[in-house]
């Protein structure tokens, strides 16, 4: 896939902290950018991209790969936008992280990742 560079492509880039966000990525939050639906097209793979809808979320999905079970983008159900899952991404976007949403629902364990200490590579 492939974005524009453009920064108005991106209508946000920000942590959830949902429920289900949480449990999609496995983490403390998901890492997810929303990018205008006509700044984004597939290279390749595309319909390898399956999509998984909760009937009873308003706006919630997701989208992986078949093969691999790599989070993928996912066209929102209005159209306007593909919501892209940050890990997914091979180079930088150019974008970062704004804001946290959900926060009150975040998970009883999360820490914030400033106040843990830091290793370049895995500590002995």
């Amino acid at each position: 896939m492939r974005s524009s560079s453009d920064p108005a492509a991106y209508r946000f880039f920000q942590y959830c902290h949902c429920t289900r966000c949480r449990k999609r990525s496995g983490s403390a939050h998901a890492a997810n950018s929303a990018v205008v639906a006509d700044q984004l097209s597939w290279i390749r793979g595309e319909e390898r991209v399956r999509r998984f809808e909760l009937p009873t979320a308003k706006a919630w999905c997701n989208g992986f790969c078949e093969v691999c079970g790599s989070g993928m983008p996912w066209l929102t159900r209005n159209g306007k936008a593909f919501i892209v899952p940050a890990g997914a991404l091979d180079e930088d976007p150019g974008a970062r992280p704004t804001r946290n949403v959900h926060f009150a629902s975040r998970a009883s364990w999360h820490v914030v990742a400033g106040a843990l200490p830091v290793f370049d590579a895995e500590p002995t």
